[in-house]
């Protein structure tokens, strides 16, 4: 499954954008964002949570937060670094579970 995520052939149907956000907000609109998503059907999607360039430190703050964010979401199936074109770095794709519409 996550070989399958890795080489690309999941679609990306939806993303979300998480650069700037703080901590909190970041949190919020990624569980907001993965529970509409899979309420609508949607198994497969784009977090971006950036490099941690703008960060003091150069650290990338979200991208650990990120990680452990999704690990608790029972939606989530599977995730893997974003493909270099993607976002590499800087992004995930997503794995969601298949809704029971």
């Amino acid at each position: 499954m996550t070989r399958k995520l890795r080489r690309g052939d999941w679609s990306i149907q939806r993303q979300i954008d998480l650069h700037g956000l703080r901590r909190d907000d970041a949190r919020e609109a990624l569980s907001l964002f993965i529970r509409e998503a899979h309420q609508q059907g949607i198994r497969c999607v784009r977090v971006v949570h950036g490099k941690g360039l703008g960060s003091p430190g150069k650290a990338p703050i979200l991208k650990s937060r990120v990680h452990s964010w999704l690990v608790q979401k029972n939606e989530v199936l599977a995730f893997v670094q974003a493909k270099p074109a993607d976002g590499g770095a800087g992004a995930l794709v997503v794995l969601l579970m298949t809704s029971r519409l």
